[in-house]
């Protein structure tokens, strides 16, 4: 449960760090149910809105960001994939 709130409470934070509008960003494929799910679904669609502020972060900017941005948009995937992974790990264990 500690490491469900750690999660929750980095793709939260990630999410508000972000900031600023979302630009022309795909979607990420957002596969976890949110009726089994309410807590890691909004989680995931957190890190999808993360991903796309980061993204309109990059093309706002015309000066380098030192591959951070890049950098931020890798741990957000990661951070989905470690979601889609809790949610079929509650499957597994209901």
């Amino acid at each position: 449960m500690n490491v469900r709130k750690a999660v929750l409470g980095s793709v939260l934070g990630l999410g508000l760090a972000a900031g600023g509008v979302i630009v022309g960003h795909e979607s990420a494929a957002q596969n976890i149910n949110p009726a089994r799910h309410p807590n890691l679904a909004a989680a995931q669609r957190l890190c999808d809105q993360a991903y796309a502020k980061v993204s309109a972060a990059q093309d706002a900017n015309e000066f380098d960001l030192d591959g951070h941005a890049a950098k931020a948009k890798d741990l957000l995937s990661q951070a989905n994939q470690e979601l889609k992974a809790a949610a079929a790990a509650s499957n597994r264990n209901r």
